[in-house]
């Protein structure tokens, strides 16, 4: 066989949540993203045409132990404010971010938070 096997330039990433309606909620409500509803399962809207899958897995469902999406931002002091103005809880991680929940050194800046499953996102200095 000659060429890929797969086809990566229709490719998308996806993660479970443990209640597709609250996870809905704060993806549109609180993040402000576009995100489409289909055979129970949701689509988030990404630049360039592309997507992330977000499936359901109720009881089951584990919250991943690392960032599954991350959102480059010009501000991250500024987003961070405009996302616990809305309810956004930041990370705590001793030693790394500051009291905002904010990691200025070894990287680019960078703030991570939880969606209602306790998926890991961030904001990052883009």
């Amino acid at each position: 066989m000659t060429g890929p096997i797969v086809d990566a330039t229709a490719a998308f990433s996806g993660f479970s949540v443990s209640d597709i309606g609250p996870a809905r909620d704060f993806y549109e409500r609180v993040l402000g993203l576009a995100v489409d509803e289909q055979n129970g399962m949701l689509r988030i809207a990404l630049g360039g045409g592309h997507s992330v899958l977000v499936y359901p897995k109720g009881a089951a469902h584990r919250p991943a132990s690392f960032t599954v999406l991350n959102f480059p931002v010009p501000d991250v002091d500024a987003a961070v404010t405009a996302l616990a103005a809305r309810g956004v809880v930041f990370e705590q991680y001793p030693g790394l971010t500051d009291e905002r929940g904010i990691a200025r050194g070894g990287g680019p800046i960078i703030a991570w938070f939880t969606d209602p499953s306790g998926n890991i996102f961030s904001v990052l200095a883009d």
